[in-house]
């Protein structure tokens, strides 16, 4: 099985992104849109997961949303992978929803991320190992391109702000969504707190 761990933002979340990159996604027609209703950011990736560790990864998952608190942020900025002059992925940024707010929304989001990949690798997942950086992947590209003009438009883009009280895990079929984009099936949430 392919299982990743996600935050997953409310439809009036994406849908306010959504309003704002519609019109301009005409300019860039042959790049590969992930779909609205599939962005989410990805705490834990395992590429490869036996069928038999599920409830053990499902536990372990319950047990580390328990121990982090609700927070609050929003999609606001971007960026590009691996870098603006050469990417091939483009990316819309996560903030705290407040400077000031009770509770350390990105330090909760990587402790929660943190939590997440233990519970797939304790329960005998192959976690992929690299760095997490709270984003929502919006594009793909077939080949690298220089991407500043975009990055600076996500800069001014702010969304609404959303409480994250939920761990979801979700499971990836490859090729099997429309336009053989993969097709995500929620198998659990888990709340947070």
């Amino acid at each position: 099985m392919r299982l990743f761990a996600a935050v997953v933002p409310p439809e009036e979340v994406t849908a306010h992104l959504d309003d704002f990159l519609d019109v301009r996604r005409e300019v860039a027609r042959h790049w590969r849109w992930a779909l609205p209703e599939q962005w989410h950011l990805t705490l834990a990736f395992a590429a490869e997961a036996p069928e038999r560790v599920l409830d053990d990864v499902e536990e372990r998952l319950a047990a580390a949303a328990g121990r982090r608190q609700p927070f609050e942020v929003r999609i606001s900025g971007g960026g590009a992978f691996p870098h603006v002059a050469d990417a091939k992925v483009l990316w819309a940024g996560v903030r705290a929803a407040e400077a000031e707010a009770p509770v350390d929304a990105l330090g909760e989001l990587d402790l929660l991320a943190t939590g997440a990949r233990a519970a797939l690798a304790k329960a005998g997942a192959q976690v992929d190992g690299q760095r997490f950086r709270p984003h929502v992947t919006l594009a793909r590209l077939g080949h690298p391109e220089e991407l500043s003009n975009w990055v600076k438009l996500l800069g001014a883009y702010e969304g609404p702000a959303w409480r994250v009280d939920t761990l979801t895990l979700v499971r990836s079929h490859l090729g099997e969504g429309p336009r053989r984009t993969p097709r995500y099936e929620t198998v659990a949430e888990f709340p947070l707190g």
